[in-house]
């Protein structure tokens, strides 16, 4: 059994309605640009530091894959309260430490709150806005990864 064979099982953490606006999320930001974008929920994080969790989720949903590494992992661990973005190399060497850390601190607002789709819906389309900027839409773009929300353990 792999490590990501148990992604199928979708949990109840949204609504349908918030659901699905996490994924128009995604689309509507891939639309723009050539980056990629995951969502990955589980309720637990097995790893001290949910970074380094969102590192093996972002590698073993081959996200460094991206023509132009230009791929982004939104990781949450509901039960746990702890979150971590991780971008790949071309974002990042654009966007630096500072604007995750800075989305990052947005997203955990949103949570204290308890708008939990909000805050991601929020990241999400922040991400896009940074994507569009570096890596924008050409025509002989595509979708190379599916926009579904993952759902862990």
């Amino acid at each position: 059994m792999g490590i990501f064979s148990f992604l199928s099982k979708r949990k109840d953490w949204f609504t349908p309605q918030e659901h699905e606006a996490i994924i128009n999320a995604i689309r509507s930001s891939e639309k723009r640009t050539s980056g990629e974008i995951r969502v990955f929920i589980e309720s637990r994080c097995s790893f001290v530091d949910p970074v380094d969790r969102a590192v093996e989720v972002f590698f073993g949903l081959k996200m460094n894959q991206t023509e132009d590494r230009n791929g982004v992992v939104l990781y949450i661990a509901m039960k746990d309260h702890q979150l971590a973005v991780f971008g790949d190399k071309g974002i990042h060497e654009k966007v630096g430490t500072e604007f995750w850390n800075k989305e990052v601190s947005k997203m955990l607002s949103s949570f204290r709150k308890e708008n939990y789709a909000d805050g991601i819906v929020q990241i999400v389309t922040e991400i896009g806005e940074a994507l569009l900027t570096h890596f924008p839409y050409e025509n002989e773009d595509r979708n190379e990864l599916p926009d579904d929300i993952i759902f862990g353990r």
